[in-house]
């Protein structure tokens, strides 16, 4: 009875119970650091909001605003629900929900986002999404389904645990007896068979998955990814084909003058942008916007039309300024009989011809019968798109643009970004046939777009991908939503699924291994050799300990870093410039600068997408931050930073200071 009486183990069931409990609070603790990101996207909606009822202020729980209140702004407030600016102006950021890193400006009409911080300015916005329906209502919802969602390969680990549990009853069962049989104690054989059950606990084997893809779709959601199932966020490590969308997707949707050429040396080309903006101001055709935001650019000022006649799908006529100025396609040119258009080896022809084999429409523009000049009008590829293509092909992975636009502008832009493939001049029913033709070759496709013609496409590929300025049914029909509009982040969710695949799969195995090496340890298998078995306790011990283990592991992608592709060097084209001044490549300043010893260098960059004075003290700030800048002077006349450097400063640091502020940096020449 004493002997008996000392054998109770009740130290043992306390010190198991203590350890289980200890190695759960830790991965509990560890698993909750999976969903940050999702407490930080909750954290983000303001508490409260400021609403005009009865011409009075007041100020309201924010989960109370209606639709179509009318809610104030100030400068640093957070905006608590989705709306549309009706009076006023602010500088947003928007980096919490779209990534974006530079403050945005918004003024009447524009749309503004919960969530995002008023940075300047004050302005009133009417309320269209409020309470479950806001743009963050919708992301913490994605995010939490699909960080509760089960992956395929989720299940596979259900499916053998579901076979690992029987079957570790057995083995359990199976030790008892062997060792009864070996004539062995029944107290012996019985704590075998317990220590087997206890360090074969299938914990770690069922947190090996959730835990990472919990960790994957918080992460990706600070990138401003919005993967909507954990099967979305495993399938795209398999892609080998990506599939875009041309118009909003690798271009920015938006025509754009890209190209001007005056008819004789008698008109500058700031002439004939005025003249050209004050004939097309009067029209709301997109290209004749384009026109027209070419010159505010520029800062020309310019008069609205005093008439305007026009023909539909040809031109215009505009009375403005006592002459009458005529825009519009060549056709429109003959048909008024300017003399330029009439001839085909004019100069002006010659180069239509050669914009229009590039894919670009060209506008005409003459005074009566005298041509004062062209300009091409085209949809401008997305500064990160070439970066995208080059990124997606060093992955190894097929790229090609789907597009319902003519083959000839289709084919410019394809060749422009580098895709492997241009398949144009399609319908939407067509580009859901072309993706089944792809899938039927073996293809695992992801498509991207943003349009209500892609949605068939979105869903008929493996994965869809829609841009998030994209209209509600291409969002509604993809698996994932680009926030930042931008094709990198397609490369981004790509290598985000491809390290979460890998950590479970490290997951899997050391789960597997620990349990291959542990049964037969705890089982007994080296106690007839060696005298050793295992107790109870350190059992518990170890099966907590691996659990631990597995989600620390699946937490390293809290770490996951955007990959830098910029390479604005290689990307972007050097123009040689001669000017009365010494002027050295943008390439080698780096070099001449070391060689010669030279301090106090003045380096001269061309920057595009300046528009007012907001954008000129952004780009000096971006560049009197950069470490050897001793002054930068920017003009938005010329579309140009001047910097005054106190050290050699190269070149890309100075590209990437402009491009984090939101502007294009195109030229640079060093100035002596």
């Amino acid at each position: 009875i004493r002997e008996y009486g000392d054998a109770l183990y009740f130290e043992s069931c306390a010190m198991i119970l203590t350890l289980v409990t200890v190695g759960k609070y830790l991965e509990a603790r560890s698993t909750a650091k999976t969903s940050d990101a999702l407490s930080r996207l909750i954290d983000l909606a303001p508490k409260t909001a400021v609403v005009l009822r009865n011409g009075q202020e007041q100020t309201i729980p924010a989960e109370q605003v209606a639709a179509g209140d009318i809610v104030v702004i100030r400068p640093g407030e957070s905006i608590p629900v989705d709306g549309v600016i009706t009076e006023g102006k602010g500088y947003i950021d928007q980096s919490a929900i779209t990534g974006e890193s530079i403050p945005v400006t918004r003024k009447t009409g524009d749309p503004v986002i919960s969530a995002t911080l008023n940075k300047n300015g004050a302005f009133r916005f009417q309320a269209s999404r409020v309470g479950n329906d806001t743009t963050l209502a919708q992301i913490i919802r994605l995010v939490d389904e699909a960080g509760n969602s089960k992956a395929p390969i989720a299940k596979l680990a259900d499916r053998v645990s579901g076979i690992f549990v029987p079957a570790v009853i057995l083995i359990a069962l199976v030790t008892a007896a062997v060792w009864l049989l070996a004539g062995q104690s029944f107290e012996f054989a019985l704590s075998s068979a317990i220590t087997v059950l206890v360090i074969s606990c299938p914990c770690a084997l069922g947190l090996a998955t959730p835990v990472a893809i919990m960790s994957g779709t918080g992460k990706a959601a600070e990138f401003g990814i919005l993967v909507k199932s954990a099967e979305s966020l495993e399938n795209l490590h398999s892609i080998d084909t990506v599939v875009m969308d041309k118009t909003g997707t690798i271009t920015s949707g938006h025509p754009a003058v890209t190209d001007i050429m005056t008819a004789d040396s008698s008109i500058t080309e700031k002439e004939l942008l005025t003249q050209a903006a004050a004939a097309e101001s009067g029209s709301a055709h997109p290209l004749a916007s384009a026109v027209a935001e070419k010159a505010k650019e520029q800062g020309i000022h310019f008069s609205q039309p005093n008439s305007l006649q026009s023909t539909e799908g040809r031109g215009i006529r505009a009375e403005t300024g006592g002459r009458s100025i005529l825009a519009g396609s060549l056709a429109f040119m003959k048909e008024n009989k300017v003399s330029a258009a009439l001839d085909p080896a004019s100069p002006a022809a010659v180069q239509a011809r050669q914009w229009m084999s590039e894919g670009k429409t060209v506008l005409w523009f003459a005074d009566g019968n005298r041509l004062l000049g062209i300009m091409a009008v085209s949809d401008i590829i997305r500064k990160d798109s070439r970066e995208a293509v080059r990124s997606f092909r060093q992955a190894g992975i097929h790229t090609v643009m789907l597009t319902g636009d003519n083959k000839t502008a289709a084919e410019a832009v394809g060749k422009a970004v580098g895709v492997d493939t241009v398949i144009a001049e399609v319908l939407p029913a067509e580009k859901d046939a072309e993706i089944r033709a792809l899938q039927e070759k073996g293809h695992k496709v992801a498509m991207v777009g943003d349009g209500i013609n892609d949605a068939p496409a979105l869903m008929r590929a493996d994965i869809g991908i829609a841009i998030g300025a994209g209209t509600d049914i291409a969002i509604d029909s993809a698996d994932v939503v680009l926030m930042k509009n931008s094709l990198r982040d397609v490369g981004t969710a790509v290598r985000l699924s491809r390290a979460v695949i890998r950590n479970i799969h490290v997951n899997l195995f050391w789960a597997f291994f620990y349990n291959i090496l542990g049964i037969p340890l705890a089982a007994g298998v080296l106690y007839p050799e060696f005298g050793l078995r295992l107790s109870p306790m350190i059992a518990a011990a170890a099966m907590s300990l691996s659990s631990v283990c597995v989600v620390t592991n699946a937490l390293r992608l809290r770490f996951f870093q955007i990959q830098d592709t910029d390479d604005y060097t290689a990307s972007l084209p050097q123009r040689a410039t001669q000017t009365t001044d010494t002027l050295v490549s943008a390439d080698s300043f780096h070099e001449s600068a070391s060689q010669k010893g030279m301090i106090k260098m003045k380096k001269i960059i061309s920057v595009d997408g300046m528009m007012c004075a907001h954008c000129q003290s952004h780009v000096q700030q971006a560049l009197s931050a950069v470490d050897g800048v001793e002054k930068a002077d920017v003009s938005l006349e010329k579309k140009e930073a001047t910097v005054t450097l106190s050290k050699d400063v190269p070149q890309k640091e100075l590209f990437d200071a402009v491009t984090e502020a939101g502007y294009t940096p195109t030229k640079c020449v060093v100035k002596n």
